[in-house]
C-alpha cells in the first residue's frame, strides 16, 4: 500500500510531462550519429536546476531510456551506430535493411528495447532495497574503502591502459580538493581565483570534458558520412519502413530465451561500476551468436542479433542505478550527472536515500517504467521516417548550436562567466586527453567521489585516530583486498597487452 501511495503521488502531470519530453529528447539525440546519450544528458542537465528533484530525475530518466533505444535508428537505416551501445545492432540490422526488411528490423529493435528495459527496471526494484539495507551497515571506514575500490575498478574498465585510467581517477580526486577546506577553512589549490574558493562545479567539468571531444568527433564522422554518401551509400525506401507486427512478434517469440538472457546480462553489467551499454551490447551479442543454430547467420541479417543487442543495452538503464542510488557510487559519467541532480537539491545519495527519501525512490521507479512506455509510443507513432530525417541532418550544422547550449548551461549554474572559461579549459583538456588515450569518465567519477572520500576519511580518523579499523572491520578489509586484487590484475593485463603488441610489431618487422 505504501508503494502504491508513493507511485500515485509521483504520477503528477509535471512528472509525466518531464518524462515524455526527456524520452523524446533522448531518442532524437541518439538517432544522430556521434551524439551519445551522455551528450543528451549533459545538455538537459542545466534545465533541471529549476525543477523539483523528482521532475529533474524524471527528465534525465527519460533521456537515458530514450537514448538507449534511439541509437538503433541510425544503426539500422544508415549503418552508422547512433550511440556506442548500439554498435552490435548494425551487424544484423543494417543487412536486414539492405534486403528490404528495414521495418522488420526496427520493429524487433523497438520491442526488444521495451522488454529488455522493463526487465532492467524489475532488477532495480528487486535489488535496490536489499542493497540499501546492506549499505546502511557501512561506517566511514567502509565507505572510504568502497570509494577506493570503485576508483580502481572504474579506472581499469575506463580504457585500454589501467595506469591512464588510474591517473584520471586521482586527477578527479585532486579537482575535488580545490576550494575551502570544510574543517580548517584553509584555501586549497585556488591559485588566487576567488571563484574557486567554493570548489570546482561539476557541470563545467562534465560538459567540457565530454562535449568538446564528442562535438569534434561528430564533425569528423559527419565528414566521413558525406564522403560515403558521395560514393553511393545505400538509401532506405520509405515503403520498407512499415513495421510488419505479425512477423516481428513471431521473431520475438522464437527468440524468447535470447531476449531474457540478453536482458539479464544487460542488467548485471549495468550494475558494475565502469561498465555500460557498450560492454553489455558485445557480451550479449557474443552469447547469442555462440548459442545460435546452424541456419542463423549472424552478421548477415539474423533477427537474434538485433534482439540481443537492443534488449541488453536498454536493460543497462535499470541495472546502472543500483550502485548509484544505494551506495552513491556512480558507475558511469551518465549516472554521475543524475547524482548531480540530487546534489543540486542537497539530497545526499547513498544507503540512507531509500530510508529518508522513499517517495523520491518510488518516483524514480515510476518515471523509469513510464519512460519505456513513452519510448515505445513515440517510436511507433512518430514513425521511423521522422527519425531517419533527423539522423540525416548534417552535424556541422548542429555542432555550433550544441556548443552554444553548453556554454549557456555552464553559465546558468552560478551566473558567472568564470564557469564558461572553465568549460572551455576543460574542453581543451578533454580533447587532448582523449587523443592521448586517457579515459575521461574516471576524472568525473573522481570529482564526484572526492568529497565523499575526504569526508569519510576525516570522520573515520576523528572517531579513531588510527588506520587499524580500516583493516580490522570485515567489510572495509574486504573492499581493500578487492582494491589490491583489482589493481594488480588490471596492471598485469595492461603489461601483458603491451608485450603482445610489441611482439606483433617485432614479428612484422
Amino acid at each position: 500500500m505504501e508503494i502504491l501511495n508513493s507511485l500515485m503521488q509521483a504520477a503528477t502531470p509535471a512528472v509525466i510531462l518531464c518524462t515524455f519530453i526527456g524520452t523524446l529528447v533522448g531518442i532524437i539525440a541518439a538517432a544522430i550519429p556521434g551524439f551519445t546519450i551522455l551528450m543528451a544528458v549533459i545538455l538537459v542537465f542545466p534545465f533541471t536546476f529549476s525543477m523539483s528533484p523528482l521532475e529533474g530525475l524524471a527528465t534525465l530518466m527519460g533521456v537515458y531510456v530514450g537514448g538507449f533505444s534511439g541509437g538503433q535508428v541510425a544503426g539500422i537505416l544508415l549503418g552508422i551506430p547512433g550511440t556506442p551501445s548500439s554498435i552490435c545492432t548494425v551487424f544484423d540490422g543494417y543487412p536486414m535493411a539492405r534486403s528490404g526488411r528495414a521495418g522488420e528490423a526496427l520493429g524487433i529493435g523497438i520491442f526488444s528495447s521495451f522488454i529488455g528495459g522493463l526487465i532492467g527496471v524489475a532488477s532495480l526494484i528487486l535489488f535496490l532495497k536489499p542493497m540499501a539495507e546492506f549499505g546502511l551497515r557501512f561506517g566511514p571506514w567502509e565507505i572510504f574503502s568502497l570509494v577506493l575500490f570503485s576508483l580502481t575498478l572504474i579506472a581499469s574498465l575506463g580504457g585500454k591502459s589501467f595506469f591512464k585510467g588510474l591517473f584520471g581517477g586521482f586527477f578527479g580526486l585532486t579537482l575535488a580538493a580545490v576550494g575551502t577546506d570544510d574543517t580548517g577553512g584553509v584555501l586549497r589549490l585556488t591559485f588566487d581565483f576567488e571563484e574557486l574558493e567554493g570548489g570546482i562545479s561539476l557541470l563545467p567539468v562534465l560538459v567540457g570534458l565530454f562535449a568538446m571531444p564528442h562535438l569534434l568527433g561528430a564533425l569528423e564522422s559527419d565528414r566521413a558520412k558525406r564522403t560515403a554518401d558521395a560514393s553511393g551509400r545505400f538509401s532506405v525506401k520509405e515503403a520498407d519502413l512499415k513495421i510488419p507486427y505479425a512477423r516481428v512478434f513471431g521473431h520475438l517469440r522464437r527468440n524468447w530465451w535470447n531476449l531474457l538472457r540478453s536482458s539479464l546480462i544487460g542488467a548485471f553489467v549495468g550494475a558494475l561500476p565502469g561498465e555500460g551499454g557498450t560492454v553489455a551490447n558485445f557480451l550479449s551479442y557474443d552469447q547469442a551468436k555462440r548459442s545460435a543454430g546452424p541456419d542463423e547467420r549472424y552478421g548477415e541479417g539474423a533477427e537474434g542479433g538485433v534482439v540481443a543487442s537492443e534488449s541488453s543495452n536498454n536493460a543497462v538503464a535499470g541495472g546502472s542505478l543500483i550502485p548509484t542510488l544505494t551506495l552513491g557510487i556512480p558507475g558511469s559519467a551518465t549516472t554521475a550527472v543524475m547524482l548531480g541532480v540530487l546534489m543540486v537539491h542537497s539530497i545526499p545519495p547513498g544507503p540512507a536515500l531509500f530510508r529518508d527519501e522513499a517517495d523520491l525512490v518510488y518516483g524514480i521507479f515510476f518515471a523509469l517504467i513510464l519512460a519505456h512506455f513513452f519510448m515505445l509510443f513515440i517510436q511507433l507513432a512518430a514513425g521511423s521516417r521522422v527519425f531517419l530525417k533527423i539522423a540525416c541532418v548534417p552535424q556541422h550544422l548542429l555542432v555550433p548550436v550544441v556548443l552554444v547550449l553548453c556554454a549557456v548551461g555552464s553559465f546558468a549554474l552560478n551566473n558567472q562567466l568564470f564557469d564558461v572559461w572553465l568549460f572551455l579549459a576543460f574542453g581543451a583538456a578533454g580533447y587532448l586527453l582523449d587523443k592521448a588515450g586517457f579515459p575521461l569518465a574516471p576524472i568525473v567519477i573522481g570529482l564526484i567521489l572526492g568529497g565523499l572520500c575526504e569526508e569519510n576519511l576525516r570522520q573515520a580518523l576523528s572517531a579513531v585516530p588510527d588506520l587499524t579499523p580500516f583493516f580490522t572491520r570485515p567489510i572495509s578489509a574486504a573492499f581493500l583486498v578487492l582494491t589490491v586484487l583489482s589493481a594488480v590484475f588490471c596492471a598485469r593485463q595492461t603489461l601483458k597487452g603491451r608485450k603482445g603488441l610489441r611482439a606483433m610489431a617485432e614479428g612484422r618487422s
